[in-house]
């Protein structure tokens, strides 16, 4: 019977890497390498989130674990990284929880609220680099938004604020093993859940087509652009007291 290892998974990986970057010349792996920022950054604070609410609620296995942290060494998995560089989908490492450990209030909801903590702080980081993009428009000056730095700048915040928004998205789908699944299943019904619980395999098997067959862009595609519109007129108002 034919099995994956680690090392047949870095190959596989190494293969589409190398046919994309031949693909895409040089100007696309300039590109390319101008997202590498927004990535780390979107997928570091992404696994911190989830780790500083396990711990807010009391649970300290990810403190024990060293990932209270925004060290991207922390967090980054290299597969995930890659895919989301070269495929558009991602992760990083996952953050482990005991939610046995949260305290008695929140044993109810803490799951929930541990995988919520992630979109949002890629949500937040994406209305943080929007203003940042925002004052430098207006405050810089022409002379730097012209130039090649500038320009190099603004780009890469602009693939920050991309990534964010769609790495937020893109967890917020309920299907395993996103952070969707386990912040709707919340509000599912007893029986359903042990249903979806026991069923499991067949969601991976729908998030797999979903990925593989790029249906997921039909789905997040709309979203993202509806949240950056909320972003940009907030940002906007906000600029405008100014």
């Amino acid at each position: 019977m034919f099995s994956f290892d680690k090392r047949s998974v870095y190959i596989i990986l190494a293969i589409i890497v190398v046919i994309n970057l031949v693909n895409m010349g040089t100007a696309g792996i300039l590109s390319l390498l101008l997202t590498i920022p927004g990535v780390i950054i979107a997928i570091s604070f992404h696994e911190f989130a989830h780790a500083w609410m396990a711990v807010r609620l009391g649970d300290d296995t990810p403190l024990r674990q060293g990932r209270l942290s925004i060290d991207p060494l922390k967090h980054i998995d290299p597969i995930g990284i890659m895919m989301l560089m070269f495929c558009g989908i991602g992760w990083g490492r996952p953050v482990q929880i005991d939610s046995s450990n949260f305290a008695p209030k929140y044993r109810r909801n803490g799951e929930a609220l541990v995988s919520l903590a992630g979109p949002v702080m890629n949500f937040i980081l994406a209305f943080l680099f929007t203003l940042i993009y925002g004052l430098i428009l207006k405050y810089a000056g022409l002379s730097f938004i012209s130039n090649t730095p500038g320009k190099v700048i603004l780009t890469m915040i602009e693939y920050s604020i991309i990534m964010n928004i769609g790495l937020g998205v893109f967890n917020l789908i309920p299907l395993p093993p996103l952070d969707g699944s386990k912040i709707f299943i919340r509000f599912m019904p007893y029986n359903v859940r042990n249903w979806i619980y026991d069923h499991e395999m067949w969601f991976y098997i729908a998030f797999l087509v979903l990925w593989i067959t790029n249906l997921s862009s039909i789905i997040i595609t709309p979203v993202m652009n509806w949240i950056y519109t909320i972003i940009v007129n907030a940002v906007e108002l906000l600029l405008s007291l100014f």
